[in-house]
């Protein structure tokens, strides 16, 4: 029980972080202004570890690779902390293989997440700051799907198309995972 509570907490503060980490890499690379609520809860979460990266890990065109590599440094870090307690040090190398696919899993868990409080948002159509970010983060992964599937009565479905298709990459991805690591 104590190993599944500490495996629990580790994974809430990982994917906490890792996903505003994940967040800021996007929001940037999107050119979204972090003048607003969103961005500065990002900002707050993720300086202390994206900061210090960038003295080393240069940009690479729009792409934050600091971002991107503090997302993959927490899952390394919780996956590492996590091999310690079980007492596996013998086998520590498949530590950075499973931290690649924690941060893909956590990279399409964060899209989801992202959609469905889009999907929310646009029913009450609040116009709020953190609606409209929320919206132009949405639109380029939306806009795609806009151009296949027509509009069913006025309602939007590529939403819920795109969640369809997060959890199938999400399937797929556990199973290259388990494949891999047998």
């Amino acid at each position: 029980m104590f190993h599944q509570i500490i495996s629990f907490l580790l994974e809430v503060a990982a994917s906490l972080l890792g996903g505003a980490c994940l967040l800021r890499l996007y929001m940037q690379y999107q050119r979204v202004p972090f003048a607003n609520p969103v961005g500065r809860f990002v900002f707050a979460l993720t300086d202390w570890v994206v900061l210090p990266l960038r003295r080393v890990v240069p940009p690479l065109g729009r792409w934050d690779l600091a971002s991107l590599t503090g997302a993959y440094l927490l899952k390394l870090v919780q996956f590492a902390l996590l091999w310690l307690l079980a007492g596996s040090l013998a086998s520590l190398t498949w530590v950075p293989l499973l931290a690649l696919f924690g941060l893909a899993q956590m990279t399409i868990s964060s899209l989801t997440g992202l959609l469905i409080v889009y999907a929310v948002l646009s029913w009450t159509q609040t116009g709020s700051p953190v609606s409209l970010v929320i919206e132009r983060l949405c639109a380029p992964l939306l806009a795609p799907l806009r151009r296949i599937i027509p509009l069913a009565g006025g309602v939007d479905l590529s939403p819920l198309a795109l969640l369809v298709l997060l959890q199938v990459a999400a399937m797929v991805l556990a199973s290259v995972q388990q494949s891999v690591l047998r």
